[in-house]
């Protein structure tokens, strides 16, 4: 059991801004948190079971990892190429959680990730490569 002072310490830790990873434009719906050199992820089968409950699932992960919007500095969502409603959902509710969080959201490619290892991707945002708030998603046919 984690006590009062130590819930308020966690909260205070969970404060400083954090980076959001999502991917849903493959095999998986990914989502991954950046947070100081730790990573915490989370995936799903990208079925159409699955992708109805896009947002269960990611307010689930961020909930779990105790992680709200409010502290989410930046969103890094792949535009693809990869599969159609699947970007077109993702890109959607980012969108809309945007207006209202006021987080910044960034592109980048299905090329840019090997393997699901998205640290050339976190390397591409450091040196400001990255697609930002510009959205053209790259469908496969």
């Amino acid at each position: 059991m984690i006590s009062s002072l130590a819930k308020v310490e966690l909260f205070m830790k969970n404060k400083t801004k954090k980076n959001l990873i999502i991917d849903a434009a493959n095999e998986k719906i990914i989502f991954k948190i950046i947070d100081n050199n730790k990573i915490y992820t989370n995936d799903y089968e990208n079925s159409r079971k699955n992708f109805d409950k896009f947002v269960i699932f990611l307010f689930k992960f961020l909930n779990k990892k105790m992680v709200s919007f409010d502290i989410i500095d930046k969103v890094i969502i792949n535009l693809g190429p990869g599969k159609y409603t699947s970007i077109r959902t993702s890109l959607s509710i980012l969108k809309a959680l945007s207006l209202i969080y006021k987080f910044k959201i960034y592109g980048f490619s299905s090329k840019d990730v090997e393997k699901y290892d998205y640290s050339r991707v976190l390397n591409l945002l450091k040196k400001g490569k990255l697609i930002k708030n510009l959205i053209k998603p790259l469908y496969l046919g």
